[in-house]
């Protein structure tokens, strides 16, 4: 056995979604798989057992007894032959997925949960846990598009390092084709050397495109010779990143980006082209944070 996965599930369907994915996600990694249902009604001070005037399997533990089996029983019929546990965490969600997130290698969260609010396109706990969580966390917002590529972003950033390193593996894994993706604008692309000192705003045509081509070559170098048998796109385009992204997310079946790129500010910890991945992208999206959450 391998590793291990962990899913938060709260009964909801976004959530139950959720529990699919990670079942399939363990499967592939060769890993277990823990179910873990935040129980935070105890800090409440409401009472949990079953009305006097109801039925005895009523009350909020044994609701939350019952959704943890419900997503058990979903995990094992999603991937019979993953090994299951589950626990019940009295606790605050993000507190107790982050804390759930030190010993795992991937954390699955649905998009959506029974606390979101209308017009949230993304609840709380899956923006935050994706800025705080100790790993990889995968948000299950669409199906994924079965047989499409894995899209990486690619920034040249260290903190995006992780982030590509990610991608190939899940790649490999799903034994999909991989596609690296790199969106650059006059604004954020490095000014090469000018060719002529005496103009030193003045550069070649095409002179931006090939330097931004030769940091996506860079940023992929190493991690191909890793993964020899990942066939891997790469792919420069001139645009907004975020919209790039989005656009391809429509035929992916994962979108990976890190936490934080080349234009994060300092003190956010989850960046706004994470961010907008999370609302609107087409399909799955995990978020890879920097090693030791440096950023």
């Amino acid at each position: 056995m391998g590793g291990l996965v962990v899913v938060g599930v709260d009964g909801s369907a976004s959530g139950l979604a959720a529990v699919e994915a990670a079942a399939r996600e363990a499967r592939l990694r060769g890993a277990g798989l823990r179910v873990v249902h935040a129980f935070f009604w105890p800090a409440m001070h409401v009472p949990l057992g079953p009305s006097p005037v109801g039925p005895p399997e009523g009350g909020l533990r044994n609701m939350a007894d019952r959704l943890v089996r419900e997503a058990v029983e979903r995990a094992r019929v999603t991937a019979p032959e993953v090994e299951v546990s589950h626990v019940v965490v009295t606790g605050e969600p993000l507190t107790v997925l982050e804390s759930q997130s030190r010993g795992a290698e991937l954390v699955v969260v649905g998009s959506r949960g029974m606390g979101g609010f209308v017009g949230l396109l993304v609840g709380s706990t899956a923006v935050h846990l994706a800025a705080h969580g100790r790993c990889p966390v995968l948000v299950v917002r669409e199906q994924p598009h079965e047989g499409g590529p894995v899209v990486v972003g690619v920034d040249g950033s260290a903190a995006g390092e992780q982030a590509v390193e990610f991608a190939f593996a899940e790649a490999a894994l799903r034994k999909a084709p991989l596609v690296a993706l790199h969106a650059w604008t006059t604004w954020n692309a490095p000014l090469p050397p000018p060719k002529d000192a005496s103009m030193p705003y003045a550069n070649p045509p095409g002179a931006l495109a090939g330097e931004e081509e030769r940091l996506l070559a860079e940023a992929l170098a190493g991690h191909q010779e890793r993964y020899p048998d990942v066939v891997v796109e790469h792919k420069v385009v001139q645009g907004g990143t975020r919209e790039a992204l989005i656009e391809a997310s429509r035929s992916a079946q994962l979108v990976v980006v890190g936490a934080r790129g080349r234009g994060g500010f300092a003190g956010l910890l989850l960046g706004s082209v994470s961010q907008a991945l999370l609302h609107h992208a087409d399909c799955p999206v995990a978020v890879v944070r920097a090693r030791g959450g440096q950023r």
